[in-house]
């Protein structure tokens, strides 16, 4: 049974090409790496107006591979849609905004042409078509778990005042009444952190469990210093996501003023899809704003200190793991590296505090052999425990023992 090649479904609620956030690195990775192991793999996901993209796009070294069907879904946020769903939903508006008929159509003809073994929900946004798929097929399902929704929106509230903490309050109630009441409904759950398994636990799954991290591909992700820009600070990360915003802010409010006091002639350089307009002119000195950067990686290798200030949010932050393997010297919070095993002083700097975390970049900046030799550390630490392979055959071996 361990060897047997697998019909998978994945279903998504947006398209995971090109991967430039977590998410759709997280899906595609795994899409990728099961497909390389030879199980035939299907993605479904939703093409939304957000991150639209027109699917002939896709490489041929990727649809050649992987069958990828996209549906088209407006999940554009409307005020009297966010107010009728306040007073007449049961769901939080989060998860409506992906219940979509013609999605579901879609899903049914897709459950009816073709037969699969496993179907993995990409998210806990998916779980209102748990019904349809247990109409239409008898494939085991799995809900991979990106994070703990509820405690994102928990953790939101705490850094919210007046009537946006009142409705976001509601919002976390909602979405945590969500998780519990689909809990038990699936067949196995994959939570992306063993911390997050452990919640799961405590909130009281009773199903078949087997972690499964964001790994990374190491022939792909090359350091290079030699176009480094040292010393300099940076951040690059999905700007319309809320933890982002809330740290960045944070950041640039109380951390960034004390670090250009000791270092006058630092820049620091913000990189991200999606900003809020606020962002495009931020009344901070030495402030580089970059909008989207059509090279990611080639952005990272450019820049020396990697800064990611996480205050809320819940699973794992992947351009972390990326830093970490381009040999990035990073500097995060507690819940920045949560679900990472990483070690403080050896291969990232932890701080919580606004001092603190001022002194670890002033640290960084002012020896660029102690960057470097932080950011080797770190790629040797993600390369022995994110391999993509070795996670991704683990996985089918967990699936071939479920499908018994």
């Amino acid at each position: 049974m361990a060897g047997r090649r697998m019909k998978i479904l994945q279903i998504a609620n947006k398209f995971p090409y090109p991967p430039k956030d977590g998410g759709s690195i997280a899906t595609l990775s795994l899409s990728r790496s099961l497909a390389k192991l030879g199980h035939e793999v299907t993605v479904l996901a939703m093409n939304t107006s957000k991150h639209y993209i027109d699917i002939r796009t896709v490489p041929e070294d990727l649809s050649s591979k992987i069958r990828f069907v996209g549906v088209p879904v407006n999940t554009n946020i409307k005020v009297h849609r966010l107010f009728r769903n306040f007073f007449f939903s049961r769901w939080p508006y989060n998860a409506e905004r992906f219940i979509d008929k013609g999605f579901d159509q879609v899903l049914q003809e897709t459950l009816k042409e073709w037969q699969f073994d496993i179907i993995q929900l990409e998210g806990l946004y998916l779980a209102p078509y748990l019904d349809t798929i247990r109409a239409y097929s008898k494939a085991k399902v799995a809900m991979r778990a990106h994070n703990i929704e509820h405690e994102i929106w928990a953790r939101t509230v705490a850094q919210q005042k007046g009537p946006r903490k009142v409705y976001l309050r509601h919002l976390a109630a909602r979405i945590r009444k969500m998780e519990f009441r689909f809990l038990n409904r699936y067949d196995a759950v994959l939570p992306i952190t063993a911390r997050d398994g452990e919640m799961m636990k405590q909130m009281g799954c009773r199903l078949p469990m087997h972690v499964v991290p964001t790994g990374i591909e190491a022939n792909e992700l090359i350091p290079g210093h030699s176009a480094m820009e040292f010393p300099s600070v940076f951040h690059i990360g999905a700007l319309d996501w809320m933890p982002n915003q809330e740290g960045l802010l944070w950041f640039m409010d109380n951390v960034w003023p004390a670090v250009l006091e000791r270092n006058p002639g630092l820049m620091f350089y913000l990189a991200g899809r999606n900003a809020p307009p606020y962002f495009h002119s931020l009344p901070y000195d030495n402030v580089v704003f970059m909008g989207e950067v059509e090279d990611a990686y080639g952005f990272i290798r450019s820049r020396a200190v990697m800064i990611v200030p996480i205050l809320s949010g819940s699973g794992m932050r992947i351009k972390i793991i990326e830093g970490m393997a381009l040999e990035k010297a990073i500097v995060t919070t507690s819940i920045g590296t949560e679900g990472i095993t990483t070690t403080h002083g050896k291969n990232i700097l932890i701080a919580d505090d606004p001092s603190e975390f001022a002194q670890h970049v002033c640290d960084l900046v002012a020896s660029k052999e102690y960057c470097l030799e932080i950011g080797r550390n770190a790629r040797k630490f993600v390369i022995s425990h994110y391999d993509n392979e070795t996670i991704t055959r683990s996985l089918a071996e967990f699936y071939s023992k479920l499908m018994i």
